[in-house]
């Protein structure tokens, strides 16, 4: 039974070296991602229960990590619907400027993002070009959580659309004039043929896009304002305690971030699952 259950584990490849690959896979994995977690929640050990408790409930804390996931979630949810929308009229519609369309959508990755905060501040600023039309009817962008949401989806962008571009470009067109075929409205085929067949990789999208924002800070850190308890973001609260010297503070608000990041991953990942197994690939 043992054996059986080995063969099954262990799919035949015709490539081999499966003992040493996954060794070198594991052991990369061990020195880059556990070892370095590992020693942050060791560090963060040297605290009481009492003393990790009146940090996590600190106001200031809260302040911070509830803007930092909810901004997340607001700029990813964002980026899904939008970042969907250009990976599509990108791969189904010719047009003017298309490859230079398609370059923009990479300049979030090689753009600093110190750089690309400043940029955000002086456009959306009172005095900027379009922060000047927004502040006279009452919309303010800069300094605000607005702002940072903004920075968020600004550098989240890229990831959904690299994600979803292929698979667009795999999914049958001739499925989609079959459901017109039989009746189907245009409505019904994109809730029913397109998005389904498309939602596994638009998850993944909106998965890497949360993940990249909830540690961002380099965009962030200029269009915010950094205004404790209302702009200041959970990152910066981190830098700030390591300018402090107060390194078990600066690690036990990071170990916070990691244990949140993991349940909300690990959630979403559950789902993730479901979809593969209720979609399939593409």
């Amino acid at each position: 039974m043992a054996t059986l259950a080995l063969t099954r584990w262990r799919t035949p490849s015709v490539i081999p070296g499966f003992g040493l690959t996954l060794g070198l896979a594991l052991a990369y994995l061990g020195l880059i991602v556990l070892i370095p977690i590992g020693a942050l929640i060791l560090r963060t050990t040297s605290l009481s229960w009492d003393q990790f408790w009146a940090i996590a409930t600190n106001a200031r804390v809260v302040a911070a990590l509830k803007l930092s996931f909810g901004a997340s979630l607001i700029a990813a949810c964002i980026n899904a619907v939008f970042g969907l929308i250009v990976a599509w009229v990108l791969v189904r519609y010719e047009f003017p400027g298309k490859r230079v369309a398609d370059a923009i959508v990479d300049l979030p990755f090689a753009l600093p993002t110190a750089v690309a905060g400043i940029a955000l501040t002086a456009i959306f600023a009172q005095n900027g070009w379009i922060g000047q039309f927004l502040e006279p009817i009452g919309l303010k962008v800069a300094y605000t959580w607005v702002g940072v949401v903004i920075a968020l989806t600004f550098i989240g962008l890229p990831f959904v659309v690299r994600t979803l571009q292929p698979v667009i470009v795999e999914l049958d067109r001739e499925i989609e004039e079959a459901a017109a075929t039989l009746g189907a409205e245009r409505r019904q085929a994109i809730t029913r043929v397109i998005l389904p067949s498309l939602f596994p990789a638009l998850l993944t999208g909106f998965v890497l896009t949360l993940a990249r924002a909830v540690g961002e800070y380099g965009s962030v850190v200029f269009i915010a304002g950094n205004i404790p308890y209302k702009t200041e973001i959970a990152p910066l609260l981190i830098v700030i305690r390591l300018e402090e010297f107060d390194y078990v503070g600066a690690t036990a608000i990071a170990t916070i971030m990691l244990a949140i990041s993991f349940v909300m991953f690990l959630s979403i990942n559950v789902i993730q699952a479901w979809a593969r197994r209720r979609f399939g690939y593409v």
